[in-house]
């Protein structure tokens, strides 16, 4: 049998394979990420065009977690289908090792984790730059007016309004109750009307409300003189125009807003940062324990205490113990309020110049943190490919079943097992219980080890996955747990 073909034959099986379950898992972690924020999108009347843009930004932002994802899938699927047409059974007998089997597709899943980290460092940085310039302009959109009838309607800022029935013929919204809180709740305004009409200006940033046949109530607290009634105002209209403030078009916000943010930037702005930051940190760090030694909060060693005299000579107390306690219940009451008032005020100030720069230290390591978990994630996703195809690739071939079943649950457990400890690591790295490196990497340090086993043990035929392996573990087992007993009786 020829090499080549076989290396031809596999990596075609695969790949077919990979292009299919790359788009079905990436579809499924768009769509997941989409979900999360459903409710920015729906509602808005945002341009089909604009909506496209995102999903594509998203696409590409959600590439390499579907990507490994996909590589364990596929894998699975290509050996699991092989093991069970006997094929590869066919290959080894004729003398060609697994690892000469998987050798195509190992060049390839090679290519594909440099590939993965240049897309990472070059491309995602600017697509997740992008989509969320986009989410955070869907947040400021106002959303379309689509009032309902029996419920509140809160859409417009600053009112409330209540809509008993439509009149879909005359296009009009009947028995209206409008709440205005526009000058706070004490103070609100409230009017009803027969008939309601709601338009928009042309340039589409004001909104026209007209009313008919309707009543106006005015609160007039604001100018109560010390009445213990409040009064208001009534006003009876045909008819009544409201002019308000409410831009429906669509307005993307500038890139910038993001420059400085942590996903925006590749390998080289970021190892940069991190190196920044890094000096002012520790400066900050620095400057704040000064300041706590300066103004002897705390003191570093033992240090002699001066008190300066009138006549400027300092007389140094090394043994004499001076009782504090004492010293202020000595004192008149008059000194006594002064000296506690001026203790507390003291204290105060220490307490406001402990959370202040406690603040900031934290918003320094927060910075300092961000990056770093960005930096190491350019490595961890694109490492996570090579590991998932030596965990799928062995495991597939062991296990013997092909099609979607087997190894498509197998893979979503494996998955899920990985997502969760690499949410783990990156959370116990975040809140700087572990180094950055640690959280980071544990996903890959657990799963590592189960990838070489499992294609150690793929490569020697192992039959860890067959029900009479175990059989027989636990006959051997349970005969030698009963030859101890009977020496225990024996003696």
């Amino acid at each position: 049998m020829n090499i080549k073909r076989i290396d031809r034959y596999i990596f075609s099986n695969f790949i077919t394979l990979f292009f299919v379950t790359f788009f079905i898992c990436l579809f499924i972690v768009v769509m997941q990420f989409v979900w999360l924020h459903v409710d920015e999108l729906i509602g808005k009347g945002i341009p089909l065009g604009i909506l496209l843009r995102f999903f594509y930004y998203a696409c590409l932002t959600s590439t390499p977690v579907a990507m490994p994802l996909a590589i364990l899938l596929a894998s699975l699927m290509t050996f699991g289908n092989l093991g069970e047409r006997l094929e590869l059974l066919s290959m080894k007998t004729a003398g060609i090792s697994l690892f000469r089997i998987m050798r195509s597709l190992i060049i390839f899943i090679s290519f594909v984790v440099i590939g993965a980290f240049f897309f990472s460092n070059n491309v995602i940085p600017i697509a997740q730059k992008k989509m969320w310039v986009l989410m955070f302009s869907f947040r400021q959109k106002s959303p379309e007016l689509e009032i309902p009838t029996g419920e509140f309607y809160s859409g417009i800022r600053g009112m409330n309004i209540y809509v008993r029935h439509k009149d879909a013929k005359k296009k009009a919204l009947c028995d209206v109750m409008i709440y205005d809180y526009t000058n706070g709740f004490e103070n609100a305004n409230v009017t009803t009307a027969d008939t309601l009409r709601i338009s928009t200006t042309e340039d589409k940033k004001n909104l026209v409300i007209s009313l008919i046949n309707g009543e106006y109530f005015e609160n007039l607290q604001k100018q109560m003189t010390g009445q213990n009634n409040t009064p208001y105002r009534r006003e009876t209209f045909e008819k009544k125009d409201l002019l308000l403030d409410f831009d429906s078009n669509f307005q993307e916000l500038n890139d910038d807003i993001f420059d400085n943010q942590h996903i925006s930037k590749d390998f080289q702005k970021l190892s940069k940062d991190i190196d920044s930051i890094n000096i002012v940190r520790d400066s900050l760090k620095d400057a704040y324990a000064e300041n706590l030694v300066k103004n002897r909060l705390f003191e570093k060693a033992y240090q002699p205490t001066y008190i300066e005299r009138r006549d400027s000579l300092p007389i140094k107390f090394s043994e004499k113990t001076i009782n504090t306690d004492s010293l202020f219940l000595s004192s008149s009451q008059e000194e006594m309020k002064r000296i506690a008032s001026t203790s507390v005020q003291k204290m105060q100030n220490v307490i406001s110049d402990v959370q202040y720069n406690t603040i900031v230290i934290n918003d320094a390591d927060n910075y300092f943190v961000r990056h770093d978990i960005e930096w190491h994630r350019k490595f961890t996703l694109s490492f996570a490919c090579l590991i998932f195809f030596f965990i799928g690739a062995p495991l597939g071939a062991i296990i013997g079943k092909g099609g979607l079943g087997m190894p498509a649950v197998v893979s979503i457990v494996l998955f899920i097992i990985y997502y969760i400890i690499d949410t783990y690591g990156q959370k116990m790295g975040r809140e700087n219980v572990w180094s950055v490196w640690q959280g980071m990497w544990l996903s890959s340090s657990i799963l590592l080890p189960i990838g070489i086993f499992l294609t150690y043990k793929a490569a020697t035929d192992s039959e860890i996955f067959r029900n009479e392996t175990y059989i027989k573990i636990f006959d051997t087992s349970k005969e030698f747990f009963i030859k101890i007993l009977k020496l225990k009786k024996n003696r």
